[in-house]
């Protein structure tokens, strides 16, 4: 069967710009990186069973953000196109090789949420637009719509839901994540007891319009990436992991740095 990849993201920047209800909204650039992915694809199961993940996860199948994929997209379906799910997902299990980091910042459960689900798509003829998919994925995690649409470099605002092409070359990344396994709501929450500064939006508006590269040459760390204080503040062990011209991605545990800046 078809091998599809479900690639990794990184924040080059992430700045909090309010609140809705227990989410934090935001404003950050979102951008693929090419050279870190996992692959999905569908395998042949020997019997008929139920839903089967194949792949090294820490969770059980029901917390998989796969799962969670495939029940959204279950429940807005109509009866036809959901029972075809379900045939397919009788015969065949998601074979998921594992090479982005979980806990670390990367996006790699949000990638391959919605990467099955354009696989879903795309075997069964659902004929579902980006636009319509997002809209399933966005019920799986804030993430997931990025991952939609493919997009090189974009930015991301709301709680993830508003995806917006940001037009430039894709930058060399190069990625170190220490073992450090972070709680994305655990970091959110000392931010919001702690270090709640929200930008205002004349100033993110700013940084919509400025380059990637532009954002590395003249932001630090902690001022491109409102989550790294909360994070260092809630696991110490991160400071010891820091190197001077390295960016944080997300809520961790992943440091960035762009090759030849």
């Amino acid at each position: 069967m078809k091998l599809y990849k479900a690639y990794a993201k990184v924040n080059i920047f992430l700045k909090i710009t309010g609140k809705r209800g227990n989410y934090h909204e935001i404003i950050s650039r979102f951008m693929r990186v090419d050279s870190l992915h996992d692959e999905l694809s569908f395998v042949a199961k020997d019997e008929s069973s139920d839903f089967k993940i194949i792949g090294k996860f820490s969770c059980d199948t029901k917390q998989n953000t796969i799962y969670k994929a495939y029940v959204a997209l279950l429940e807005s379906l109509d009866e036809a196109a959901s029972s075809s799910l379900k045939n397919l997902m009788s015969k065949y299990a998601v074979h998921v090789n594992k090479n982005i980091p979980a806990f670390a910042g990367l996006g790699g459960g949000s990638s391959d949420a919605a990467t099955f689900l354009k696989m879903c798509n795309e075997v069964l003829h659902l004929g579902l637009s980006q636009n319509e998919l997002s809209l399933v994925g966005i019920k799986v995690g804030a993430d997931v719509p990025f991952f939609i649409y493919g997009y090189d470099s974009a930015n991301v605002s709301g709680i993830g839901e508003i995806v917006e092409e940001f037009k430039e070359n894709l930058l060399d990344i190069e990625i170190f994540t220490p073992k450090i396994e972070i709680s994305t709501p655990k970091v959110y929450t000392s931010y919001r007891e702690n270090f709640y500064v929200p930008i205002d939006g004349f100033k993110a508006e700013k940084l919509k319009k400025t380059s990637s590269l532009d954002i590395v040459k003249k932001m630090s760390a902690d001022e491109a990436n409102d989550l790294f204080k909360p994070a260092l503040h809630e696991y110490k062990e991160l400071k010891n992991h820091y190197k001077q011209g390295y960016y944080f991605s997300g809520s961790g545990s992943s440091f960035f740095r762009v090759k030849g800046v």
